[in-house]
């Protein structure tokens, strides 16, 4: 049992004279503790529900182009969850973005940067957010598209008239306050009171942002900046919260929003920083009802990157602010998601390790998951 808070009122430090500030903990430095009372991995249930639609694990398939395709997200659907398709990614720009995702795959890394600049610099064309859409709704499976919030007014009506199921609006910091000086900014409150679809919402990595963005009627509140295995967002501007922490703040602004709103519940989901299935299933543990998942699927055999994994940070035509990387290829979908799994590190069987950890402290559903005990355990002490 922790003596030293995750989140909330967590003691301040003085790093100098005239600036203090909070210890924060990654994934990484938590470990959960076993129960006395145990079950059978059997026993337990994984499922997961965002306003209508449930899904038979707790993961999203993030929407970045080397892990979520049309086809991906139509397999992912097929296994008992969903993938969010990049409505601003290379299958909205191109006919057939299948050879500049081969050529993607094998550049150089010294070219990568710009050589993505210049494939992202061929404009959006709402005709393929309907086509790509239409594509999944076809197979008979839950439809997600992302939109980045400096998009979401020029195409959201697109995708909404393109019958999406789930509408993500996805940034590296997302707050229902923004403000700016040269146009008029999305009043989140009014565009999500408007849709009559579920919104999810990200990323916060704070206490308030996200009770701001409950307060403005999200379904769900994405956790983190996405994509930490491609980006360098500290690196260049400085940002970066561990998520352990950051679930926890989001988790009791979930609390006090359901005080507040006399019960409405909010899906916090965890959002990149989950490499393996151990960072996973601690992510539930602090709290996180289910995990946007990257890196793990882009290591599919589906996979649309071909073993390599990029972000919508490593794009950016002024400022990247993320790589491409290398992940290689691990398995099946199949496999990365139920197993089996033929090597111990963390990259294959991700379903298989939550049942587990469920068992072992003796909880039969992931919300009750939440409430396990957990221990400061930082790499080095392991």
């Amino acid at each position: 049992m922790l003596d030293i808070s995750l989140g909330g009122m967590s003691q301040e430090i003085e790093i100098g004279l005239g600036k203090k500030g909070r210890v924060a903990y990654g994934l990484d430095d938590i470990a959960i503790v076993p129960s006395r009372r145990t079950r059978d991995p059997q026993d337990v249930s994984t499922t997961w529900q965002v306003d209508a639609y449930e899904f038979a694990i707790p993961v999203i398939g993030a929407p970045m182009d080397s892990v979520t395709s049309p086809a991906t997200a139509v397999a992912m659907g097929k296994l008992g969850t969903v993938g969010v398709l990049d409505l601003e990614g290379l299958w909205t720009r191109y006919d057939d973005p299948a050879p500049i995702l081969e050529r993607i795959a094998t550049l150089p890394e010294a070219d990568a940067t710009v050589s993505m600049q210049q494939a992202y610099a061929e404009p959006i064309k709402p005709e393929l957010i309907t086509r790509r859409l239409h594509e999944i709704r076809a197979a008979g499976v839950t439809v997600a598209g992302a939109l980045s919030p400096q998009r979401t007014q020029q195409y959201y009506s697109t995708v909404v008239d393109a019958g999406v199921d789930l509408f993500v609006i996805r940034g590296s910091s997302v707050s229902a306050e923004h403000v700016s000086t040269d146009h008029e900014p999305l009043n989140l409150k009014k565009f999500i009171y408007d849709l009559d679809v579920p919104v999810i919402v990200g990323g916060a990595a704070n206490y308030t942002a996200a009770l701001h963005l409950m307060r403005a009627g999200a379904a769900g509140v994405l956790v983190g900046f996405g994509g930490t295995a491609v980006t360098s967002n500290r690196a260049t501007i400085g940002i970066n919260v561990p998520l352990a922490t950051a679930i926890s703040d989001v988790a009791e602004a979930r609390r006090d929003y359901m005080d507040e709103s006399g019960g409405r519940y909010v899906q916090v989901i965890a959002d990149g920083g989950m490499g393996d299935s151990g960072s996973f299933v601690t992510a539930l543990a602090m709290g996180a009802d289910a995990a946007m998942l990257g890196a793990p699927l882009a290591r599919a055999a589906e996979a649309p990157g071909h073993g390599t994994h990029w972000g919508a940070e490593a794009r950016h035509h002024s400022l990247p602010r993320g790589r491409r990387t290398t992940v290689g290829t691990v398995g099946t979908l199949q496999e990365i998601l139920y197993g089996p799994s033929h090597l111990a590190d963390g990259k294959t069987n991700f379903i298989g390790a939550l049942r587990r950890a469920m068992a072992s402290t003796g909880y039969v559903d992931v919300k009750n998951f939440q409430k396990c005990d957990v221990v400061v355990a930082p790499t080095a002490q392991r």
